[in-house]
C-alpha cells in the first residue's frame, strides 16, 4: 500500500519540526486554559466591548461562560487554524515540490515503484502527521483541564469541536498538497498555498467584525467550521463538517491523479 522505507524516512526528516509546533501549540494552550476564571467574566467582557472589532476579528466576541466555551473561543478562534496551516503549508511542500525542485523526485522514482505508491505514502505520511498532531492537542487541554479545572470541561462538546478541528486541517491539507502536486518549483508552492490559506483567515477574520461585512463569510472555507454547532451537535455543523473532510479527500484524488501524470523535469 505505501512504500515503507520513504514513510520512515519522512519521520526522521520531519519529526523536529512537528514537535516545534507541538512546544508552541502546548504553551498557548496551557496558559490560555490556565486563564479561565469564571468571575472575569464580566471584565472580559467590558474588554471585549471597548475593542470589539479586534476581538471579533479572532473570534473572541464572546468568550462564553463555560470552561469549553472559553476554550474553544480563544483557541479555536486563530491559534489552532493559523499555527497549523502554517505547518501544513510547510509540510506539503517539503513532500512533493522540494523533492522535484531539487531534482530528488528523479532518483526517487528511478526505483522499482508505481508513482501512484510514491504519492500514497506522502499523502498517508501527512494525514497521520495532522493526526498525531490533533490527538496531541487534544490531550494536552484534556490532561491540563483535568488538572486545573477538574470536572468542568464537556468532553463530548470538546471531542465534537476536535472532529470539525481535523476536518479543517485535512482540507487545508488536501489544497496544499494538491498545489505541490501541481507546481514544481518550491517558491510557487509556497506561494499559492500561503496566499489561498492567508485568503481564507483573512476574510474569516474581517467577516467577523460587524455587520458591515458578515457576508463575506460565504466567500471563505473557513465558515464550514463551525465551532458553536459542533458543540451543540447541530446536524448543520455537522454537514458542514462532512463538507470540509470531503474537499480535503477530493483534493488529494485530484493530487494523487496529477502527480501519475506529470512530466518530472530531470
Amino acid at each position: 500500500m505505501i512504500n515503507l522505507t520513504l514513510y520512515k524516512k519522512e519521520w526522521k526528516s520531519n519529526w523536529v519540526m512537528l514537535i516545534i509546533f507541538m512546544g508552541v501549540l502546548t504553551m498557548y494552550a496551557i496558559m490560555i486554559i490556565s486563564m479561565f476564571d469564571p468571575e472575569m467574566g464580566d471584565s472580559l467582557r467590558t474588554m471585549a466591548e471597548s475593542m470589539p472589532e479586534v476581538f471579533a476579528a479572532f473570534g473572541m466576541a464572546d468568550v462564553g461562560t463555560t470552561l469549553l466555551e472559553f476554550v474553544t473561543g480563544y483557541l479555536y478562534g486563530i491559534l489552532l487554524t493559523a499555527f497549523p496551516a502554517v505547518y501544513i503549508i510547510i509540510l506539503a511542500n517539503r513532500l512533493v515540490a522540494k523533492y522535484i525542485d531539487n531534482g530528488s523526485m528523479v532518483y526517487l522514482l528511478a526505483v522499482p515503484e508505481k508513482r501512484s505508491k510514491i504519492v500514497r505514502t506522502q499523502m498517508i505520511f501527512m494525514v497521520s502527521s495532522l493526526l498525531i498532531l490533533e490527538i496531541f492537542v487534544l490531550a494536552v487541554v484534556l490532561i491540563t483541564s483535568h488538572f486545573m479545572f477538574p470536572g468542568d470541561l464537556d468532553i463530548p462538546g470538546f471531542l465534537r469541536a476536535n472532529a470539525g478541528l481535523f476536518g479543517l486541517w485535512v482540507m487545508f491539507g488536501g489544497v496544499c498538497f494538491l498545489t505541490s502536486c501541481v507546481f514544481n518549483e518550491t517558491k510557487v508552492t509556497l506561494g499559492f498555498s500561503s496566499a489561498v490559506v492567508i485568503y481564507a483567515l483573512l476574510v474569516q477574520m474581517i467577516s467577523q467584525v460587524g455587520d458591515k461585512f458578515e457576508k463575506l463569510k460565504y466567500a471563505t472555507p473557513m465558515t464550514l467550521f463551525n465551532v458553536d454547532g459542533l458543540i451543540s451537535n447541530e446536524q448543520m455543523a455537522w454537514i458542514t463538517c462532512g463538507i470540509m473532510y470531503g474537499v480535503g479527500i477530493l483534493c488529494y484524488i485530484i493530487a494523487g491523479q496529477v502527480f501519475k501524470r506529470k512530466n518530472m523535469p530531470i
